[in-house]
């Protein structure tokens, strides 16, 4: 490049001298234009040659990436990766992800393969349900059995129910092709259109004023409201609640809860079984402690149950909303699409179901409300397995990408892949040591089948 700078300056150079004399000023200064343009052209390649990205030291680039899981422990506390869900326009996103990635030499060693691997793994890990959340779904779907020990599943002469619905900007992005606003309030509305007429229902949402910007933080922070009770639901006030927002700003998670508790004061869980369900797609953008609201909320005379639901929530927003579902001894669920939405929320429409069964006094004993054990362990099974099985496809599909991207060759993918085989089968072994376990506890008392799941599990998980 320097040559070439250099040839063009002394061919201007010569091309002034021989310049007739009436016209010197003219090619003195034509000449100055045109080095000026030279000097322009080499500083813009030296610019774009800069830009190329720079292949980083093979284990510089792997160091930080955490080992697969060996123990059915480390299954459970597995961080999901950042594309646990393969949603439209991954791809543009993770070639920036690879982008300074080295190659896998031609003949990698064992650890080299190791390491690539780890590194596809961490990329698609999927969130594996944890043995302790199944004896929350048992204690949630035995919901009002004066057997139970918890009073907050206990059925008092007034039932509280409030959805609170994140409407920050990301529930916008479209799943399917339809936005996760409009999924969540389907979903939402189909759910409290099944509560019975004596119970208060209750809409807050919040973020959905303002931007994303900076400069609408203050004010989008600010926007929390309570568009729709507490009182019964009445489904043409309830459509126009749902209609005046729309997904915009950012996320006051902590604020939310803390305007809820406020809103609840009136309702003492003495003789009110109060239920809340968080509805959000991300974490806590406006500097607050949603976690530590959630404890307070929960240890307060109220006394609520606040499940946690995660609407195709990233790693970070998993482990944020669940440490937020776990400080109030809620139950938290990550859910990818709106079929999985409604899912949840049934859970909640059978305990409104019985809870209306139980004021009429339908139920003249526990027996009428015991649900049997063996349902809830078959959906926590294949639950497991049903993630086991996307984190298999997930696997192979980021190699696909590796491939076409030149980082490895066919031969390797299909090295790669089946080190993703062998881990399969040690993932699905430890489905089965589980599905064999539940089923001998599933006709068990809940007591004791919490007792044994805590004795096999809890020491484990922490």
């Amino acid at each position: 490049m320097k040559r070439r700078t250099l040839g063009v300056l002394i061919f201007l150079s010569l091309a002034v001298a021989g310049c007739s004399s009436d016209e010197p000023e003219k090619a003195v200064k034509k000449s100055e234009e045109n080095i000026q343009e030279v000097s322009r052209e080499v500083e813009t390649e030296e610019t774009e040659t800069s830009t190329e990205p720079a292949i980083v030291n093979f284990d510089e680039f792997f160091k930080d990436v955490p080992e697969v899981p060996e123990t059915i422990e480390d299954f459970i506390n597995q961080a999901p990766g950042k594309y646990v869900y393969l949603q439209d326009g991954w791809r543009e996103e993770a070639k920036k992800d690879i982008e300074n990635m080295p190659p896998l030499p031609k003949e990698p060693t064992d650890e080299q393969y190791q390491q690539y691997f780890n590194y596809v793994y961490s990329m698609v890990a999927e969130d594996f349900p944890n043995p302790e959340d199944l004896v929350k779904k048992l204690e949630f779907s035995m919901f009002g059995n004066p057997d139970i020990e918890d009073p907050r599943y206990q059925f008092k002469d007034h039932y509280n129910i409030e959805i609170i619905l994140d409407s920050s900007g990301s529930m916008a992005e479209l799943v399917n092709g339809t936005t996760r606003m409009e999924l969540a309030k389907n979903a939402i509305k189909e759910f409290i259109a099944s509560a019975p007429e004596e119970a208060n229902v209750s809409l807050r949402v919040y973020g959905h004023k303002g931007s994303g910007s900076d400069t609408d933080k203050e004010m989008s922070c600010k926007a929390i409201d309570q568009v729709y009770g507490f009182g019964p639901y009445k489904e043409e006030s309830f459509q126009q609640a749902l209609d005046q927002f729309k997904p915009s700003g950012w996320t006051p998670i902590a604020q939310a809860l803390q305007q809820s508790m406020k809103e609840f004061e009136p309702y003492d869980s003495t003789n009110h079984t109060n239920l809340i369900y968080l509805v959000s797609d991300g974490i806590e953008t406006c500097d607050g402690n949603p976690i530590a609201v959630a404890k307070s909320f929960s240890d307060s005379n109220i006394s609520p149950i606040i499940n946690v639901i995660g609407f195709n929530a990233d790693s970070e927003a998993q482990q944020q909303l669940k440490a937020v579902a776990e400080s109030a001894d809620g139950m938290y669920t990550n859910v990818s699409d709106g079929d999985q939405l409604k899912e949840e929320f049934e859970q909640a429409q059978k305990v409104l179901e019985e809870w209306e069964k139980w004021k009429k006094d339908a139920l003249k004993n526990a027996d009428f409300q015991r649900v049997d054990n063996s349902i809830q362990i078959l959906f926590f099974t294949d639950d497991w397995n049903r993630r086991g099985l996307f984190q298999a496809t997930n696997i192979s599909t980021f190699l696909q990408f590796l491939q076409e991207n030149e980082k490895i060759d066919v031969w390797q993918y299909d090295h790669l892949m089946q080190m993703g085989f062998d881990l399969e089968k040690v993932e699905n072994g430890y489905s089965k040591k589980m599905e064999k376990e539940f089923k001998e506890l599933s006709k068990s008392n809940l007591e004791e089948v919490k007792r044994k799941i805590e004795e096999n599990y809890n020491l484990n998980t922490q």
